[in-house]
């Protein structure tokens, strides 16, 4: 693990009373610095740096000891161990913390640090520090033997000193023109950082530009007077790093650490306390729960593919139960983002491509942790870095491959599937009420997504107008017709029987058996054929593609069952009404069209017939 500095420890260590032995002199890259004779009162330290082990900071206690004579380890509490180099005066320990910070020798966040903020010392490995002793005479006075006659010699008490608290002052680790220098060092990336730390202090809620302004000077002293630091209005180093650690508190636990992915050709920070690799599972390299986060997933993104292919991912991953249907979405010529807000969980995709090679990531989280989950998706878009190679497509379980699956992911499921067909050159589509009743979104193709623009009651059945949202131009556009056909030719319904699972439409021949239905309805028609649910809204077409119909639900008008064959149509004079209403013009059909053969008749059909879906 990286270790951490010092000055993000500056506000978090915890008293220890005990005093510390003065040290004659301190060495300093080979000089001399000044003598510290040194009382509990005075005690004070240079804190350098921080591990999160023992073992870690025994390690780096060993590489500075070759360099300083004087360095010390304490524990500062909540599991971190202090390297620090003493003991000093507090004065002599500005005077060599800035001499070390000249001479390169220690980190610029170093700082000055109190015995009082420090937990018990581990090393030097016999150093002993007991608590206070009383304080001694300066000669011990001699008792007399008694005389029988003489009263008992009275023996002197030992008063024990009364030690004056430490006070824990704040002593800059460097002065304002130190601070202005090295905050011109900063760069423009640097000083947006910090503008986002002081927008998430509460101190700041300009523009996050990086220049540094009224408002931000100001937001700099409220946040150094939130702290008990002087008020200048400029961070030093330290205070920038205390500030920075603060910010970033929120990664604690999480073990942000950088994954390089060889097989999948990714390299991208991934917090491997919470999740681990699980699979391959081309386009996807999987990693799973592993830690508290129950629902927590990452899943790198790597295929082959250009512009095309990556709009077919975005089109497939809209499509799985880990995106749900609410949330931003934007694709553009190279890249794409996508976020699934669900009840439980929220997920976030990012995918680009160059050079051919599709890269990028999903983020799955819980709901209700959303100041995190921003924060760690930034992090996590932040360090995405694309190398070189891409995921085998051979990779994977073949045990997981099932028409509801990609990749082992779950494709999100709609709560009812339909049929119904465009009936301009614009994408508009009619279909049966019933299909969209109650949704919450209506797809069209598993691609599109619709509203209803015109829902009517008419007659006996119940029919809607659907209006893409993006821009569509089918290939193909249905033909009503308002000319009877005789009774007994042969029809179709094209529809989707088993709600999409088969990609195309299917066609379902039977005969026109009555122009009106079984109680003398005349907007429908009663036809003979075996069709199943998923036609319902679909196209019933004359053996010269014209469109006479919709397929209605069965609607028995008594209690006894209808035969299986028995199917009705809302007639095309119908939908005509109801497309007019609805400011849509219907083309005639080509009068000169002749008869199709039954492949023909499929093929054309299927250009204009569309799968509607409704989803939650």
């Amino acid at each position: 693990m990286r270790p951490i500095t010092a000055a993000c420890f500056f506000a978090c260590s915890t008293a220890l009373t005990a005093p510390l032995p003065a040290l004659a002199q301190q060495t300093i890259s080979g000089q001399t610095a000044p003598a510290a004779q040194v009382t509990p009162q005075e005690s004070s330290w240079i804190q350098i740096e921080a591990q999160s082990t023992l073992l870690g900071a025994q390690d780096r206690i060993r590489d500075y000891g070759q360099t300083f004579p004087n360095v010390a380890g304490f524990d500062l509490g909540s599991g971190w161990y202090g390297i620090l180099l003493g003991p000093y005066t507090a004065e002599d320990a500005r005077a060599a913390l800035r001499q070390l910070r000249r001479d390169g020798l220690v980190p610029r966040d170093s700082f000055v640090q109190f015995s009082s903020r420090l937990k018990q010392q581990f090393f030097p490995i016999d150093a002993q520090f007991a608590e206070t002793a009383p304080a001694a005479p300066a000669t011990t006075p001699k008792v007399s033997e008694p005389a029988p006659t003489q009263a008992p010699a009275v023996t002197p008490t030992l008063e024990t000193a009364e030690l004056t608290p430490i006070p824990k002052v704040y002593i800059p680790d460097e002065t304002r023109a130190e601070a202005q220098r090295s905050e011109r060092l900063l760069s423009r990336d640097d000083k947006k950082e910090l503008q986002r730390a002081l927008a998430w202090a509460g101190v700041y809620a300009a523009a996050i530009d990086g220049s540094y302004g009224r408002g931000t000077r100001g937001a700099m002293r409220a946040w150094q007077a939130q702290q008990g630091f002087d008020e200048t209005g400029i961070l030093t180093t330290g205070e920038r790093a205390i500030l920075l650690e603060q910010f970033n508190a929120v990664f604690d636990g999480l073990g942000l650490e950088v994954v390089r992915e060889a097989k999948a050709g990714i390299e991208m920070l991934v917090p491997t306390n919470i999740v681990s690799f699980d699979a391959y599972a081309p386009p996807f390299a999987r990693f799973t729960a592993s830690g508290d986060i129950e629902q927590a997933q990452l899943l790198m993104i790597s295929q082959d593919g250009a512009e095309p292919e990556l709009r077919g991912l975005y089109d497939i991953m809209q499509t799985l139960e880990i995106v749900p249907s609410e949330g931003a979405r934007q694709i553009r010529d190279d890249t794409f983002e996508m976020e699934g807000i669900g009840d439980d969980f929220i997920s976030y995709t990012f995918a680009e491509t160059k050079r051919a090679k599709i890269k990028g990531f999903t983020l799955i989280w819980p709901a209700g942790d959303e100041p995190r989950r921003a924060r760690i998706v930034q992090r996590l878009k932040d360090s995405f870095t694309p190398i070189e190679g891409v995921l085998d497509p051979t990779l994977g379980d073949p045990a997981e491959q099932a028409i509801d699956l990609v990749a082992g992911l779950e494709i999100r499921q709609p709560l009812r599937a339909g049929s119904g067909f465009f009936i301009d050159d614009q994408g508009t589509v009619l279909t049966h009420a019933a299909n969209v009743a109650g949704c919450g979104r209506i797809s069209l193709n598993d691609r599109y997504t619709a509203t209803v623009a015109n829902p009517s009651a008419t007659g006996t059945g119940e029919l809607a107008v659907l209006t893409p949202i993006e821009p569509l131009a089918p290939a193909s556009y249905a033909q009503l017709t308002g000319e009877p056909i005789r009774l007994g030719q042969s029809v179709a319904v094209a529809g989707y029987p088993y709600g999409g699972v088969l990609r195309a439409a299917t066609l379902t021949f039977g005969t026109l058996q009555d122009l009106r239905g079984l109680q003398g309805e005349a907007d429908l028609s009663r036809l003979s054929m075996l069709a199943a649910g998923g036609d319902i809204g679909g196209p019933v077409v004359a053996n010269n593609n014209a469109v006479i119909g919709m397929l209605a639900p069965r609607q028995s008008p008594s209690a006894q069952a209808l035969p299986a064959d028995v199917q009705f149509a809302i007639n095309s004079s119908t939908l005509v009404d109801l497309a007019n209403a609805a400011d849509v013009t219907i083309e005639a059909p080509n009068s000169t069209a002749g008869r199709l053969s039954p492949e023909e008749l499929t093929l054309q059909a299927r250009e204009f017939t569309v799968l509607v879906q409704c989803w939650e």
